[in-house]
């Protein structure tokens, strides 16, 4: 699909990836960001891009997102705290979100829809992870709730003759991020320089792909994949442990803590200790990342410790 001269709908437009996402369609396209800003925030929304406070879980503000004249909805809005304290509320308004939107663009006469899923559909499974590994058996709610979506979304891209584009995330990494490892490393090392708590036994390694980076596959995909339903592998080809992370968000903050470990192979219930998603068949549609995992965790810290750091010196936070 020609990603220009469309009107495009990002659902969560305001969070991390829908904000890069929705600063890249601006450029080309006609771009609503609807999202209740839960999560993220009004000035993370571009400029040039028109914004609809919305709840995907109220068909109202829905039906006022989505109208007859859009060409293709990025459903990006969810819950994504893979150990969220509320799980029962995560699932069910996950999918929720996700059967609203489908829905109502039904309802229009709308069939383009690209989603985000999340890595963690896999479950504990063999590295590197092809798109066709089975069964999927998730071990958090969260990665059973992204499972119940794509479910919904094979059925409209079967029965009801959508386009679907769906992808399987790697860890992505960026600026304005919150609730993440890197993040959540640096705000431990503003607070006490000379110690670094890390859950689990640091071992755990995983796939890290810049925001960036993301944005640019996703669109890479959604312009060369035509199939009714088109589900591919975000990530890179390489791996960051914990302690590597550590390492890294260290170094870019000039210091040399001692590390203290909780201990276990994992940091909360459901942490799939070792991620890496094959992305052969995304490199077969001719897009591979420019960064490693290293490289990408080392940009984020960089962004994130500029941010975190001015938070920290300001004399209001």
């Amino acid at each position: 699909m020609d990603l220009s001269d469309k009107r495009v709908v990002v659902t969560g437009g305001a969070g991390l990836v829908g904000s890069h996402l929705a600063r890249r369609l601006r450029e080309d396209n006609d771009v609503v960001v609807a999202d209740d800003l839960s999560k993220g925030t009004r000035e993370r929304v571009p400029d040039g891009v028109e914004f609809v406070r919305a709840d995907m879980t109220d068909p109202a503000d829905v039906a006022d997102s989505i109208t007859a004249d859009v060409d293709l909805v990025f459903h990006l809005a969810a819950y994504t705290d893979t150990n969220y304290a509320e799980p029962r509320k995560l699932f069910e308004e996950n999918t929720e979100m996700t059967y609203n939107v489908l829905e109502r663009m039904t309802e229009v006469g709308v069939s383009n829809l690209a989603f985000t899923s999340s890595s963690t559909v896999y479950g504990e499974a063999p590295r590197p992870t092809p798109e066709d590994y089975a069964p999927l058996e998730p071990i958090s709610v969260y990665g059973a709730s992204k499972l119940a979506d794509e479910g919904l979304l094979s059925t409209y891209a079967h029965s009801k003759d959508f386009t679907v584009w769906c992808f399987r995330f790697a860890n992505i990494v960026g600026p304005h991020q919150r609730g993440n490892v890197v993040p959540d490393f640096i705000e431990k090392l503003l607070d006490d320089p000379d110690t670094l708590e890390i859950l689990g036994d640091g071992r755990q390694e995983k796939s890290y792909l810049h925001v960036t980076e993301c944005v640019d596959a996703i669109c890479h995909v959604v312009e060369h994949a035509d199939r009714a339903m088109n589900t591919y592998n975000l990530g890179t080809r390489t791996t960051t442990s914990v302690t590597r992370i550590a390492d890294i968000v260290a170094d870019v903050m000039g210091l040399d803590p001692a590390y203290e470990y909780t201990g276990g192979d994992r940091g909360w219930e459901g942490d799939v200790p070792r991620m890496r998603l094959s992305v052969e068949k995304l490199s077969g549609l001719g897009w591979d990342a420019d960064s490693s995992s290293d490289d990408a965790v080392r940009r984020a810290a960089e962004e994130l410790y500029a941010e975190l750091r001015t938070e920290y010196e300001s004399p209001d936070s």
